[in-house]
């Protein structure tokens, strides 16, 4: 017998509940806010709609699933199951922090804020809950396929993201390394502030910053494009480094190789800096396009 479908609702900590965890009461928040020219009430009206939409969603979920809770600061504590529908209520930045975690299960977005969130992944409201639901399990609707990025470091660790990977120094200042492609025997070496290859979902964010600073004749790219584009940050020029490899795309099952000449570099995902790859002097990391997409609702 299967197992009824479980309805797994990601959410994060609201600005108010942050503001009261660190100043006791909701007097105390206001007087903190309000001697740096802010009001508490626009706060805490957007943790009252977050709320709610929680509410409503868990409240239409069929009576014959399971359902539960996960809070942005314990995704990389919890497990996902196979017949699992991901229910993200916030903000597009959660899609993306849950999708590292997932494989495969399909993704309902459900926007909280229409007025201040973009929409691009938290496509619906709360009130669409139900229908969308429903459609989930059943595997109907219009779903996208969108395209994520992996590394593969040399002693096996892993790493999954949808807008993009990181590669570089904890600190954001110089990290030296070889970049080169793997089908490519040829390798150059940098020094830069780290590395960025990403979707055409983070084509929306990051990428999309570095793209417009470097006037790039690179091409964005669209969520479900399976192509990947990459950017070095501030390569250095010396006697030692070169800056002739700072970026491209990567296409099929093509991968960017970093050969690690520091004593400590990191890659992280979709800015979750604390769920990070740790990785030494003379190891390897190759990033390129995940076999698994991420399964949204349209």
């Amino acid at each position: 017998m299967s197992l009824a479908p479980r309805a797994v609702l990601v959410h994060r900590t609201t600005e108010y509940e942050a503001l009261l965890a660190r100043h006791g009461t909701h007097g105390q928040a206001a007087f903190f806010l309000s001697s740096r020219g802010r009001g508490i009430e626009e706060v805490r009206e957007r943790h009252r709609r977050t709320r709610q939409a929680l509410v409503e969603v868990a409240a239409a979920v069929p009576l014959q699933w399971r359902q539960t809770r996960v809070e942005r600061a314990d995704l990389d504590r919890f497990l996902f199951a196979p017949e699992d529908v991901v229910v993200v209520v916030g903000q597009d930045g959660l899609v993306a922090n849950a999708a590292k975690y997932l494989s495969g299960q399909p993704v309902v977005g459900i926007n909280t804020d229409p007025g201040r969130n973009p929409g691009v992944l938290v496509r619906h409201r709360a009130a669409d809950a139900p229908a969308l639901l429903g459609a989930a399990a059943a595997g109907a609707g219009s779903v996208d396929e969108l395209t994520m990025v992996e590394a593969v470091a040399d002693d096996t660790q892993r790493l999954l993201a949808l807008n993009e990977i990181y590669f570089g120094p904890p600190g954001h200042q110089t990290a030296r390394y070889q970049l080169g492609l793997d089908d490519d025997p040829a390798a150059e070496a940098q020094a830069s502030s780290g590395v960025l290859v990403g979707t055409g979902t983070g084509a929306t964010g990051w990428l999309r910053s570095l793209w417009q600073e470097r006037g790039a004749a690179l091409p964005l790219l669209g969520p479900a494009d399976p192509r990947l584009i990459w950017f070095v940050r501030e390569a250095w020029p010396s006697p030692a480094t070169g800056t002739s490899l700072v970026a491209g795309t990567l296409t099929g099952e093509q991968r960017l190789r970093l050969t690690v000449e520091s004593d400590r570099l990191i890659a992280f995902g979709d800015g979750m800096e604390s769920d990070a790859l740790e990785l030494t002097w003379g190891q390897t990391v190759r990033i390129g396009r995940s076999a698994t997409a991420l399964r949204l609702l349209g």
